[in-house]
């Protein structure tokens, strides 16, 4: 069931963005908008439309999206179809971009440097960027787990109830021991898949037990 589940659902959300994973700024940068996006009330395909649409728009960086007019972030939210907050987030990014200029340099590996390898420090450390709540920090940490190794495996409250549903494990620990440790990050997003989606429940226990 898990290796089904991997082969055809196991894309992170990031990669689903065009985000390339690596331990560099511009990605880690990225994966945090993309979080802040996905932890709002609106579907994940349109948060992943909308981080493409800032993307490719160049706001990539804490400096590029700070520098941006407040018109420019929402009408580009807009084009990726994100209307329903876009006024509120357009004005987050950048509040939140700032303080990252501010106190990390822009540079997101001085929150981890700075946390030390524990969790809730780190999710402490990003509910302080402005749009990132619980959820938010719990995606980022989902999706970054493969750069930063320290805090894998990280299977939040959505990947476990997913795996329930596919009658997986519900533990995060046994979870983690189904797939290898380079394909943590693609199985969490798959099982974040199976918990907002039945189809995919449907489509992944029919071809497991084909």
């Amino acid at each position: 069931m898990a290796r089904t589940l991997l082969e055809r659902y196991g894309t992170t959300y990031a990669a689903q963005a065009g985000i390339r994973p690596g331990n560099t700024p511009q990605p880690l940068y990225q994966t945090l908008v993309l979080a802040g996006l996905l932890s709002a009330r609106i579907r994940a395909s349109v948060a992943v439309a909308a981080a493409r649409a800032l993307f490719a728009a160049g706001l990539r960086t804490p400096r590029r999206m700070a520098d941006a007019a407040s018109q420019q972030r929402v009408d580009t939210l807009g084009e990726g179809g994100y209307r329903r907050y876009d006024e509120r987030t357009a004005t987050q990014l950048g509040d939140g971009a700032r303080l990252l200029l501010d106190t990390y340099g822009g540079d997101l590996r001085r929150m981890r440097d700075a946390a030390d390898g524990d969790a809730g420090a780190l999710c402490g450390a990003l509910r302080r960027v402005p749009g990132i709540g619980p959820a938010g920090a719990s995606i980022f940490l989902r999706e970054v787990q493969g750069v930063w190794p320290e805090f894998a495996p990280y299977l939040d409250a959505k990947a476990v109830q997913g795996a329930e549903r596919l009658g997986l494990p519900g533990d995060a620990g046994r979870l983690a021991r189904l797939v290898a440790e380079d394909d943590l990050a693609a199985f969490a997003s798959a099982l974040v898949r199976a918990a907002l989606e039945a189809s995919v429940v449907d489509e992944v226990r029919r071809a497991a037990h084909g």
